[in-house]
């Protein structure tokens, strides 16, 4: 591990500890939040109890479908807004200002047109995580550098094979950037629309628990959710680095 990491890692453990010790000492009521101790006991729990399953599976579904969706989209929408400068200029006001837009608020009209189901949280958080994907693209594709172009023309490479062999190794730092802000996007859409008004999924058992005054369950099933998370992203992370180490050599 290097430096940063492990700085990183102290700063998150000794966050853990402080609030660990906050809890078991009283400082914090357990009916507002209960220790990490108990949130990965409560964790345990709920994953041995085995009801979660078909939740887990539509939740993910859900997930799945949305990532790929936005990620191929907002790539290709990348790849075309850097093709069109025009259309890029045209384009450049709506991106910066997206996630000023209260995505949420058009739950209910999803609702309407798409009916109950698993279909309006896929298109919640498909539009919610796209746009990351395509800032991702264009920030990639922008920081080609010159030279890279040049000898792809010296070499006399197609369009395709220039895209293929120069532009997107060269941008690959930043695609998975938007990768995976991409990933994290997809996840809170479903997950905060499931909230809101579906009767299955995490997110749904999340507020259940919440409603309930289940503390333990609650947080356990963030907790859950969090390592979840972490995990997918930590391997995006570990696919990065290792493409980072092949280009240096």
């Amino acid at each position: 591990m290097t430096r940063v990491a492990w700085i990183r890692t102290g700063v998150v453990l000794g966050a853990l500890g402080a609030l660990e010790l906050a809890c078991r000492a009283g400082a914090i009521p357990p009916k507002m939040v209960i220790a990490p101790s108990a949130m990965a006991g409560a964790m345990v729990r709920v994953l041995a109890a085995g009801d979660l399953g078909p939740h887990l599976a539509q939740t993910l579904s859900a997930v799945g479908i949305a990532m790929a969706v936005a990620i191929a989209g907002g790539f290709a929408a990348g790849l075309v807004l850097h093709a069109f400068p025009g259309l890029r200029r045209a384009a450049d006001p709506f991106l910066a200002a997206y996630y000023a837009i209260p995505h949420f608020a058009f739950y209910p009209l999803l609702i309407v047109i798409f009916g109950l189901g698993p279909t309006p949280l896929v298109v919640l958080a498909t539009l919610f995580s796209m746009a990351a994907m395509v800032v991702g693209t264009l920030a990639g594709l922008d920081r080609v550098p010159r030279v890279l172009l040049k000898t792809a023309r010296v070499h006399r490479l197609s369009a395709w094979d220039e895209v293929r062999h120069v532009r997107l190794p060269a941008a690959a730092p930043h695609l998975l950037s938007g990768v995976k802000l991409a990933v994290a996007y997809a996840f809170i859409g479903v997950i905060a629309g499931e909230f809101i008004l579906s009767t299955s999924g995490i997110g749904h058992e999340i507020a259940y628990a919440y409603d309930n005054f289940d503390n333990a369950r609650m947080y356990g099933l963030i907790l859950f959710v969090l390592v979840l998370v972490s995990a997918f992203n930590a391997t995006l992370y570990a696919w990065e680095r290792r493409m980072q180490r092949r280009r240096s050599t």
